[in-house]
This record gives C-alpha cells, structure tokens and sequence, in this order.
C-alpha cells in the first residue's frame, strides 16, 4: 500500500520544514506581546524541529543524540506549549519538579538503547501522558481559553493521543523486531503523518485564540472606558438603542437616569487631576454596587454617567436614585488620607415607550431633569414625566422631599 511505502526521511523534512515556518510565524506574531503564550509556543515548535532533526540524522550522528537527546527534546515540546497555556490562560509558571519528565525520558531512551520496540512504548506512553495533560490545562480554564481555537488545539491533542495509543498497541501486539527508524512501514506513516498534522492545526488554533484575544481587546477598548472601567458613551447609546427596541417591542417599562457629580471641577482645582479621576471611579463603585447586571452604567461624558434600567418602571427608578445619591453622599471618599465630599445630581425618566419613540428622546427628558436637578440645589433626585403624562394625570413633585406621581 502507498502509505506502508512512504518514505520516511520525507515525512521528516515536512515536519521539520512545517515546525520552523510556523515558529517564525509565530514568533512574528508574538513580538511585544508577553501575555499571551505565543512565544512559549514557538519556542516549542523550534525543539520539535530539532528533535526531528535528530531522528532524520539516525544513523548519521551518535545514537545518544539522536535516540536520547531526540526524545527528551519531545517533552521539552510539550513542556513548553504547556507554559504557552498556561501564560495564555494568566497562571503561574512550571514549577522546577517538571524538569524531572525530561530526565525520565532521557534515562528510559538511554536504558532501551538496544530495544527499538521498547523504546517506542515507553515513549508513546509519556507522550501520551503530556497530551493528556496539555489538554487537562486547556479544558480546565476553557471560560479563558474556549473559542474556536481551543477546539483545533483541544481536537488535535486528542488526535494525536488516539494515534500515539494506537501505535503503543501495535507495537505490544506484534513487535517492530528487526525494525527502526527510518524504515518504511504502516505504523511510521500514520506516526509522522499524525505530527506533521497535528503540529499545523494545533498551532493555527493556539494562533487563533491568540487572535480571538486580541480582537477581544479591542473591542473592549472600543466599548469601555479607559479610566473607569464602565461603557462609553457609544457603547451605552448602543446598548440602550438595544433595549428601547425591546421595550417598545415587548411592551415592558424601561427607565434611564443622567447622573452627574456635584461641583466635580472644584475637585480637581482644589486636589489636583488624579484626586478627580479616583472620584470618578469612587462614584462608579458606588452605581455598581447597587445595580443588576442586566442594568447598565455608561460614562456619558466628564463627569456625567448614564444609567440604563431595563424593565423597570419609573417609579422603582425614582427609587433606586435616590437610594444612589444616599450612598454616594454616605460613601466617605478619602484621597490622601483627607474625606473628599461627593454628592450626585440625578435626573429620571421611563415608563412604557410607544413604536416610534427613540432613544435620545430618553436621554433628552433624563438630561431636563437632571439640569431641573442642579438648578434646585443638587445633591438631589428629579423626575421627567411629562414627556407623555395622560392628562388626567396630576402634575408631577419631584426631589428628594417629596414623593412623586409616578406611572
């Protein structure tokens, strides 16, 4: 059969050929990025090359690099792409005990030196093993590292582990007597087919999670804002346009409130530009801390945030803003060891929206409270329903004093 007939110095050079063009691809791709793993993962395919290499020259270089060091160089492949995940994924590094697999796989190789068969078990077993480690570590953190090239990573690795036993099976069934390396057969043909396939897809797939990652980068730039970590503006006009249409399409009361800290610039006349931006994130933590998670907090802009409240109708907004302005005040900001007085001003307004109705006409009626707000002396909660009170509705009472008709 054509595969049993395969030649294996050419296997060979595709996997060393393949392992170097994906490192320095790899590598390229990684430059300046030290969180990512990428370049453990070169590091990695460069010492698959090499042991390759290794196994290509048996016969032609003295047995102890090609058998002994060529195999302990495949741990340290593995090794080193488990450092990539584990980089990928945040954690710590190998602890020193793992330099202990590379010498029991140097020990094993340099004791079965005369015992191809042996030599083949005992070293598909230990790959085995990695594998299945590797995968453990990919499958365990797959919330970080999940996406579609965890799954090529995670499908190769169990590949790989399914040829690997296969061969480890063979080879206990019927010994490769009389065999070694580089003759041709079934078995050396599905070996090294599987490593040069494996390699290609598994490290595509760490490439794409790497890109998966980046990409999640930049759109959490383009969404979020820098200093306080809440939706900017855009990202909150978008949302919000979002759950207008669904409260207009499903008929539930939505609610926007236009909060806004008090005196905010004396802040960072009287204290300086950093005491302002720890007040920004201090007001943050408190909005945070006091809404859902279906709800939205957006920095609108300088000191000015918008939130959105889904499913809620205006008067349990009147509510919780007023319960805010209580927690911001109560809060206790302390910048350099000094208490930095911080009130909020807050304008309300939501109810049942109508087809045709949009979502700057929310922030409109928000923002006129909210000027109503500051104007009645801030620190103070003020409600805009007017917009499309009924008639027979009674005018509206507003402010912290005073309990509103809400509908």
């Amino acid at each position: 059969m054509v595969p049993a007939l395969a030649d294996v110095s050419t296997m060979l050079a595709m996997v060393i050929l393949s392992s170097i063009v994906m490192a320095g691809g790899m590598a390229t791709v990684g430059w300046g990025h030290r969180d990512d793993g990428v370049r453990w993962w070169a590091l990695g395919l460069l010492l698959n090359a090499v042991a390759h290499l290794l196994f290509a020259l048996r016969g032609r270089v003295p047995d102890v690099l090609s058998v002994v060091v060529g195999n302990t160089l495949l741990v340290g492949v593995y090794l080193a792409m488990l450092s990539a995940v584990l980089q990928f994924q945040g954690r710590g590094p190998l602890r020193p005990s793992v330099l202990g697999l590379p010498l029991l796989m140097a020990a094993s190789m340099a004791l079965l030196a005369d015992n191809y068969s042996a030599r083949v078990v005992v070293a598909g077993l230990l790959l085995c093993g990695l594998n299945l480690w590797l995968l453990t570590h990919l499958l365990l953190r797959w919330r970080i590292s999940g996406g579609r090239g965890a799954w090529l990573v995670a499908g190769a690795l169990v590949f790989q582990t399914l040829v690997l036993t296969l061969r480890v099976a063979l080879v206990g069934v019927a010994p490769l007597t009389g065999m070694n390396l580089m003759q041709p057969s079934a078995v050396q043909t599905l070996t090294f087919m599987t490593t040069f396939a494996v390699g290609l897809l598994a490290s595509m797939g760490f490439v794409f999670m790497a890109r998966d990652r980046a990409d999640e980068g930049n759109r959490r730039m383009a969404a979020v804002d820098a200093l306080t970590g809440v939706a900017n503006r855009r990202a909150a006009i978008a949302a919000l346009d979002r759950d207008v249409a669904r409260a207009i399409r499903t008929r539930e009361p939505i609610s926007v409130m236009m909060v806004d800290i008090d005196h905010f610039k004396q802040v960072n006349d009287r204290y300086g530009h950093p005491a302002g931006d720890r007040a920004l994130c201090s007001v943050v933590d408190v909005l945070r801390e006091r809404l859902r998670s279906q709800d939205l907090v957006g920095r609108y802009g300088g000191e000015e945030f918008l939130v959105v409240l889904p499913d809620t109708p205006l008067k349990g907004a009147y509510q919780l803003a007023l319960e805010l302005c209580e927690a911001v005040e109560a809060h206790g900001f302390i910048h350099d060891g000094q208490e930095i007085p911080l009130t909020v001003s807050i304008g309300v307004f939501g109810g049942i929206l109508l087809p045709g109705d949009h979502w700057d006409m929310l922030i409109y009626a928000a923002d006129r409270a909210l000027y109503d707000a500051k104007e009645r002396g801030r620190n103070r909660v003020e409600v805009n329903e007017g917009l499309r009170r009924p008639s027979s509705a009674p005018a509206v009472q507003t402010g912290p004093e005073t309990q509103p008709t809400l509908f």
